[in-house]
């Protein structure tokens, strides 16, 4: 390996490895709830008792003046999803601080399979409505990968599968949601007030010298983010919906504030920093009552009998969407990563397995939470191809889980096989032997 060489993740900490599988574990738990919210709606939404569901989602509530009387399913897109990208936010600094994404030669691989992972399915979601000029608004929904439900699957059928391949998932759906969010703000935002712009900006830097100059009492009492930081957070929130700009954006803004520390220089509250602690705190919140809340209200669709569903199959939209998830989501990835190997001196992980990683792609295309709330985005209020959307994404989502999850059983009974083929703590230390070996050889991963 010359010194000009770029090699990206490789054999990463057992300390690492740990955090993130504890972290899946925790998913898990969420996007079982998230899944069990759609199925209630969708039963509810096409029951004889529809009409209840549809009127208490479309029911309005709050202070007009403050640009803040909304019906309970906007103030679930627009509010209670803001706690999820408030965690996604805290992951991604963490792992831009001290994770996968703070040396280019371990960000790289995921960053540019994230990015070509939206590019691809978007491109293919434009060809097939090409024809139909008023239906190209959709194009960024199959451009998000659910991080909820992708790492509950692999938490479930993946117990064996090698950390790295673990560790690139989670940063790809990580930078994969920072491309969502980008894509929200830029492409689906209008009419912005500078005014309640600037007020964000300006409760976001108080929010965050506050954050910082209070992290040690923050982390050692738990009412004191409630009763502090938290109404800085819904006046923010609030001014920056009323700017035009999508308020759960505000969500990742004010995450970015939060105080992560170096892994050299632990805190002493807790052994923890500011960001672990707010995200063990809220993390329960967001998988266990705001995500589940959105989705229980998003994903409400009525098929409309057998007429509806019909209709729905043929939409360019429907067939768009799944495409783009399903086929675009690992075509984009496989290609962005083979063809950064191709024309760069970028190497894989050894552990990195083509076919793993395939596995993975397909995982990704599981786009839920946020391609849900874009697809609400896309399209004029009351049109049909926001249901037929919705009906694309959980079909899109189920047919990836399924795919996703037939080829990582497989790759999971093989490490399993070879787990046990192998003494992997033979020094008795409770750390597998994998990860105090030295660096294997150069070398490209095999199928």
């Amino acid at each position: 390996m010359t010194e000009n060489d770029v090699r990206a993740p490789r054999w990463p900490g057992y300390a690492e490895v740990h955090r993130v599988t504890t972290l899946l574990r925790r998913e898990a738990v969420g996007g079982m709830l998230l899944v069990i919210a759609a199925i209630a709606a969708i039963i509810w939404a096409n029951s004889p008792a529809s009409d209840a569901y549809f009127a208490v989602r479309d029911f309005r509530f709050g202070y007009e003046p403050w640009h803040l009387e909304l019906s309970v399913g906007a103030w679930a897109a627009d509010g209670l999803l803001a706690i999820f990208f408030f965690l996604v936010g805290l992951e991604l600094k963490r792992e831009i601080v001290v994770g996968s994404l703070r040396r280019f030669s371990t960000a790289i691989v995921p960053i540019t399979a994230a990015a070509a992972g939206v590019a691809v399915p978007a491109l293919i979601y434009v060809v097939i409505v090409a024809s139909q000029p008023s239906l190209l608004a959709g194009w960024a929904i199959p451009a998000a990968t659910d991080i909820a439900f992708a790492v509950a699957v692999l938490a479930l059928v993946g117990s064996h599968l090698p950390g790295p391949l673990r560790i690139f998932l989670l940063t790809l759906a990580v930078v994969d949601d920072l491309i969502a969010i980008a894509i929200i703000a830029l492409f689906y935002t209008s009419d912005i007030s500078l005014l309640p712009l600037a007020v964000f900006a300006v409760l976001v830097a108080i929010y965050g010298v506050i954050a910082h100059r209070g992290r040690a009492w923050f982390a050692r009492h738990r009412w004191a983010a409630w009763v502090v930081l938290l109404p800085i957070g819904f006046a923010a929130w609030a001014f920056l919906h009323a700017s035009g700009v999508h308020a759960t954006i505000a969500g990742v803004a004010l995450a970015f504030t939060i105080p992560v520390a170096p892994s050299r220089r632990r805190p002493e509250t807790n052994g923890m920093d500011l960001a672990e602690e707010f995200e063990h705190r809220f993390r329960p919140l967001s998988a266990g009552i705001a995500v589940p809340i959105f989705a229980f209200f998003a994903a409400g669709v009525s098929v409309g009998g057998g007429e509806g569903l019909a209709r729905a199959i043929m939409d360019p939209v429907t067939i768009g969407v799944v495409a783009g998830l399903v086929l675009g989501k690992p075509i984009g990835i496989l290609l962005g990563v083979r063809v950064l190997t191709l024309v760069t001196k970028v190497r894989l992980d050894p552990a990195l397995k083509w076919i793993d990683l395939a596995g993975v792609g397909l995982l990704a295309g599981i786009g839920f939470t946020v391609s849900l709330l874009i697809a609400e985005l896309s399209f004029p209020a009351g049109s049909p191809h926001t249901d037929d959307a919705k009906i694309a994404i959980m079909v899109a989502s189920l047919l990836a889980s399924l795919l996703a999850a037939s080829v990582l059983l497989v790759r999971n009974r093989r490490y399993k096989q070879l787990a046990l083929a192998e003494d992997l703590d033979a020094d008795g230390d409770d750390v597998p032997d994998v990860y105090q070996q030295p660096i294997p050889p150069k070398g490209r991963p095999s199928a």
